[in-house]
């Protein structure tokens, strides 16, 4: 986006940045905004007595930022790099993993169906570590807290590396590991509650039931988390 657009002023208060961004993500939030300008990844005009003008640029560069942590999972440091990489007009670093794996959203059923990753390669501890921009001692803790666990083999799944990232995105409003064991809790309840359902389908003979099960138990874990998220938003906007 360049340039004034037809019929509207050049710079836009935080609201009318507000109303544009929530057509393409409707889960952010003035405070969102505001975080973004904290962590100086955008750096809108004030006016004199102190309000907020954003222009087109400003825009363009919350949406880049909102884009790479929905669709990558990118932590902000990294996101930061990209920016400064555009601004002195070079190509930003190249996305994680394997060459198209980055370009696909968070699979949310992976977690609880049976198959390989399918969110690249299987991590070390110091790969998971670089990847996810975290300390060791921020992992010990989470995997202390149930947050994250490495396989049999002391591996870690491409869903891991998601939830280490989304993990530490939190960790930047102030959330710790203690916050999140309500999150961990109600995600095993919802695993369990699709076992219940799909297990006697899986432990059927034919093949094509089994293969049945895991298509459920995948269209169930959609339903849950689009549920879950209906009603944090439900709840949030009753209190405001």
């Amino acid at each position: 986006m360049s340039g004034v657009v037809a019929g509207r002023p050049q710079l836009l208060s935080i609201g009318a940045v507000l109303t544009e961004l929530q057509a393409e993500f409707p889960e952010v939030t003035i405070s969102k905004i505001r975080f973004l300008e904290a962590e100086r990844l955008v750096e809108p005009q004030r006016t004199p007595s102190g309000y907020r003008k954003f222009s087109d640029a400003d825009v363009e560069r919350l949406a880049y930022v909102l884009r790479m942590q929905r669709d990558h999972y990118l932590p902000l440091r990294v996101i930061r790099e990209h920016l400064a990489a555009l601004d002195r007009g070079e190509n930003p670093p190249a996305l994680p993993g394997p060459a198209g794996a980055a370009e696909e959203p968070l699979d949310v059923t992976a977690a609880i169906t049976p198959g390989p990753s399918l969110s690249g390669p299987r991590l070390g501890r110091a790969e998971l570590l670089a990847a996810a921009g975290i300390s060791e001692q921020q992992l010990s803790d989470w995997e202390s807290y149930g947050l994250v666990g490495a396989d049999a083999d002391g591996g870690f799944d491409g869903e891991m590396l998601q939830v280490a990232r989304l993990v530490a995105e939190l960790g930047r409003f102030g959330l710790e590991p203690r916050h999140l064991r309500a999150v961990k809790a109600a995600a095993d309840r919802e695993i369990g509650l699709v076992e219940q359902i799909v297990a006697p389908l899986r432990r059927h003979r034919n093949p094509q039931t089994r293969a049945h099960a895991a298509a459920m138990a995948r269209e169930l874990a959609n339903l849950s988390v689009r549920l879950h998220a209906a009603l944090v938003q439900a709840g949030l906007r009753a209190h405001p």
